[in-house]
């Protein structure tokens, strides 16, 4: 139910601030606004505002919206009211307008950043796990428990990290560009930093995902290598873990943080000793429990998982990280939210390009089912969080809109575009060639965001 009425609410939201858009600078352009819809469909609320022409209505079907003009393309319009037409007004008010819907967008997804910015939000401190290995962070000399302090792309001056999140965020913008990160450590030792450089522009990475930052290293943020739970009859129980054990070795590696430690636990590779159930590797254990030195001996347990075999010890492993409050200023908060949608647009038009070319993969589209999906988690983990889903779906609707497809708002500005260089605008036969062509676009797109929604769910 929750997944149900979040994915409805921020529909509502998205859509009614897109078409508003359109509205309200087609109202300032002097044009006669005849309908105002939330939906398509039959109506199940109409309703005027008093002295107002324009009738507002929510639709059956919530999944779009639209603001009916008079225009003379659509209908006969009586002469006395030919100059509220939208056909008859100048190129620069038909391309407001038009413009106006992605732009309503993007504002908007300036201020719920803004809002999320002021009211301050609890996030990971940005202290390093130890680095996968055969990484960029292990080539650089990481080596985990390390503190970043700033942060900067090759040739830019160096900025303050705040959290796990804002240094996740700079190396996403890194490996999709190629640019190398330059990044200021401390905490090893008190007092003491150092500078390591992140060779990210090596990786020639398309497309984020969770293997892009195994590749660079940095998988999560430091975590204390604590049992937490205990599974009865588990692997752990059997040799004798309970929650509250620091671990501090297994075998001969010490053991930095909870990631690691898990990636030990994964590593434990099945024996080739002829048996007809493979055996996970047993481990010696060195655990601190009430200040006193323990030594276990530990055999995970292999846990068919899909087609694959994976070692488990049936504890919950790791506690959870150091947070630390975000909180921006008035104007800081401000100009960081539009920051952050400008980067957030231009990550979008990137990704879209690299699937255009091929170089990143299709299954990036996601369609209603996933939205909804998002939306319900992000309203269950705070407001704060769904602000931020917002945001981004926001950012998103108003980049595809301002694409050149022509059934989208992009579209028509293209259109204007042509006018404005040649001085007549797009024939009627063109016109429709365009239109069936862009309709046959969208179409495609939308199958393929929905059979990966449909994929995404099934697997």
């Amino acid at each position: 139910m929750l997944t149900l009425l979040a994915f409805v609410v921020a529909l509502g939201i998205l859509i009614a601030v897109h078409e508003y858009g359109h509205y309200r600078v087609a109202v300032a352009c002097g044009i006669k606004v005849l309908k105002f819809s939330i939906g398509f469909g039959k109506p199940v609320y109409t309703w005027r505002l008093k002295n107002k022409s324009t009738e507002f209505a929510i639709g059956m079907l919530p999944l779009g919206g639209y603001v009916k003009m008079l225009d003379e393309r659509e209908a006969p319009v009586d002469a006395a009211e030919r100059h509220l037409a939208f056909n008859t007004q100048p190129l620069k008010s038909r391309a407001a307008v038009v413009a106006a819907g992605p732009i309503a967008n993007l504002l908007l997804a300036v201020l719920l950043y803004s809002v999320v910015n002021w009211s301050g939000t609890q996030e990971p401190k940005a202290i390093l796990a130890s680095p996968v290995a055969g990484s960029l962070a292990e080539s650089a000399g990481l080596r985990g428990h390390e503190t970043v302090l700033q942060a900067a792309f090759e040739g830019d001056a160096l900025e303050t990290v705040r959290s796990f999140e804002d240094l996740r965020w700079r190396l996403t913008q890194g490996a999709l560009d190629g640019r190398d990160v330059q990044l200021v450590l401390g905490g090893e030792t008190q007092g003491a930093s150092r500078t390591v450089q992140l060779q990210l522009s090596r990786l020639g990475a398309a497309e984020a995902d969770a293997q892009l930052f195994r590749k660079i290293g940095i998988a999560g943020p430091w975590t204390k290598p604590v049992i937490g739970d205990v599974m009865v009859g588990s692997a752990a129980q059997k040799a004798g873990l309970q929650a509250g054990d620091v671990v501090q070795r297994v075998g001969n590696i010490a053991v930095v943080d909870g990631q690691q430690l898990r990636e030990i636990i994964r590593g434990s590779v099945p024996s080739a000793g002829g048996s007809a159930k493979p055996l996970a590797a047993p481990q010696t254990w060195q655990v601190q429990r009430n200040k006193q030195a323990l030594e276990l001996q530990l055999t995970p347990e292999l846990k068919q998982e899909g087609s694959t075999l994976m070692p488990r010890i049936g504890a919950f492993v790791g506690a959870p990280p150091e947070f630390v409050m975000v909180r921006y200023g008035p104007l800081e908060g401000l100009v960081q939210g539009a920051k952050h949608t400008w980067e957030v647009s231009v990550l979008t038009l990137r990704m879209m390009g690299k699937m255009v070319i091929g170089e990143a993969s299709l299954k990036n589209l996601s369609g209603p089912l996933t939205i909804a999906d998002y939306a319900g988690k992000s309203a269950s983990l705070g407001w704060s969080a769904y602000l931020v889903f917002l945001a981004l779906i926001s950012v998103s609707l108003g980049v595809l809109n301002l694409l050149p497809l022509p059934v989208l708002d992009g579209g028509h500005l293209m259109y204007y575009l042509w006018e404005g260089v040649t001085g007549r605008g797009v024939s009627d036969v063109w016109m429709d060639r365009l239109q069936r062509g862009g309709v046959v676009i969208l179409l495609g797109m939308m199958s393929i965001a929905l059979f990966n929604d449909v994929t995404r769910l099934v697997g």
